[in-house]
């Protein structure tokens, strides 16, 4: 296994800036530039407001093109300079949460939605109220009423893509053995939006984990790892967040630490950027580094492993999403495609422009709820042209907003994790089960 290379680490912000030689390759994969085609909200135009900021004041104008930004990372996957654009991008929000005051409405939403996503334990207190306003009918009533879009877009965003919430999800036990030969022992990221609405996700990574042959630590007092914090610049808390989670899994004695949430393993695997940027002593520095060289994302570790599970046929048409914290952020494609592959009889078709984010991008649908719609909406069109009956993901932030767009659009198509479909197949169970639930 390979670590990805952090080349912005130890360089300036100025000496950033300079590496971008303004060619336009970045402009047909930036999904704010696809959707308005200004210059401003263009990666490169934004590096030129950084570099006007760098040297004077930072504007309301240059914060609102910022802000814009899906931090997708599309442009770095793009560029053929190697610009660092999502170190860029990172730096130049941690400043625009230090030195601008956004409006107190905007203030209002930012804290709630932090006081709230970071926190697992915070969320699943929310699967009762949403399970019982579900059941109600008002959900419905809302949607057709258009009046939460009226009083606030975030959240009538909110409420779209808010998940339906399991009874009694199932707990991932604190230790799963390895079924046979253990051939690793590795550590597991519960995640926040994950573990309180996904659960069944979770369950399934350890059950394929175990089925290959991997002893899973999955340790009880983990909390958030800080991602959604670093990309929205707040990189104190980030860098709080990911201190603990350090130490957390220092203390499970593990070889690998696997995720299954693409923003997640993204923020994780550059932690001693992050605790760098937020101050943080050399000695926890290294440690980050320690820790971000032991993140893998489920899929690529299972490539790396190579199988010993047998394969169960699925037959079934499926479309599989890239997830732009999977592929942008951690350059993994190929994995989650080859172990498609490797189930027998599941088609898997591409979409088109795979590279266009789908407007969630973390909170992004929340914070900027008009854009991410369209896109979102643009994604869910690309998906139904493939006639595939499942959409494959990495991402629970990703399977939130297209579901919301399949939904809204009548696209009768399901949204299952990569892990749900390796774990039916596993199994043997039915094709069906991922249809329905």
């Amino acid at each position: 296994m390979t670590d990805l290379p952090d080349p912005a680490a130890e360089r300036s912000f100025g000496d950033l800036l300079g590496d971008c030689v303004h060619c336009g390759f970045c402009l047909p994969t930036c999904p704010t530039h696809v959707l308005w085609g200004q210059e401003a909200d263009s990666p490169r135009g934004r590096i030129h407001l950084m570099a006007q900021a760098h040297e004077d004041v930072l504007t309301e104008a240059a914060v609102g093109h910022f802000d814009n930004c899906l931090g997708c990372l599309a442009c770095v996957t793009s560029c053929p300079s190697g610009v660092a654009y999502d170190a860029l991008i990172e730096r130049t929000r941690v400043r625009v949460e230090e030195e601008h005051r956004r409006p107190a409405p905007e203030r209002a939403l930012r804290g709630a939605v932090f006081a709230l996503f970071p926190h697992r334990r915070r969320l699943r207190l929310l699967r009762g109220p949403l399970r019982a306003y579900r059941a109600s009918g008002a959900s419905s009533l809302v949607r057709r009423s258009g009046l939460l879009d009226r009083l606030s877009p975030a959240l009538a965003a909110m409420e779209r893509i808010a998940p339906p919430a399991a009874a009694r999800p199932a707990e991932v036990p604190g230790l799963v053995p390895a079924a046979g030969r253990r051939r690793a022992r590795v550590g597991m990221l519960l995640g926040c939006v994950q573990d309180a609405f996904f659960p069944d996700v979770n369950t399934a990574t350890a059950r394929v984990l175990a089925l290959e042959g991997c002893e899973v630590v999955v340790p009880r007092d983990q909390g958030c790892c800080g991602a959604l914090s670093g990309h929205a610049g707040r990189g104190a808390e980030a860098a709080g967040f990911l201190e603990d989670l350090i130490g957390v899994f220092e203390r499970a004695g593990v070889d690998r630490i696997v995720v299954n949430s693409a923003g997640c393993g993204s923020g994780m695997r550059h932690a001693g950027r992050v605790l760098a940027g937020a101050g943080a002593d050399e000695a926890l520095v290294r440690r980050g580094r320690a820790f971000a060289a032991k993140v893998v994302d489920l899929t690529e570790f299972l490539v790396d492993l190579g199988p010993v599970a047998e394969r169960h046929p699925l037959p079934l048409h499926a479309v599989y999403q890239d997830a732009c914290h999977l592929s942008h952020g951690q350059g993994v494609t190929r994995q989650p495609r080859a172990l498609l592959a490797g189930i027998p009889e599941l088609t898997v078709s591409e979409l088109p422009d795979r590279e266009v984010c789908c407007g969630s991008a973390g909170v992004y649908n929340l914070f900027n709820p008009v854009p991410a719609r369209e896109l979102g909406d643009r994604k869910a069109a690309g998906a139904a042209s493939t006639g595939a009956r499942l959409l494959v993901s990495g991402n629970p932030g990703c399977s939130l907003q297209i579901a919301s767009a399949l939904e809204r659009a009548g696209t009768p198509m399901a949204v299952a994790h990569t892990a749900r479909v390796l774990d039916a197949s596993l199994r043997g169970l039915p094709a069906e089960s991922l249809l329905n639930g």
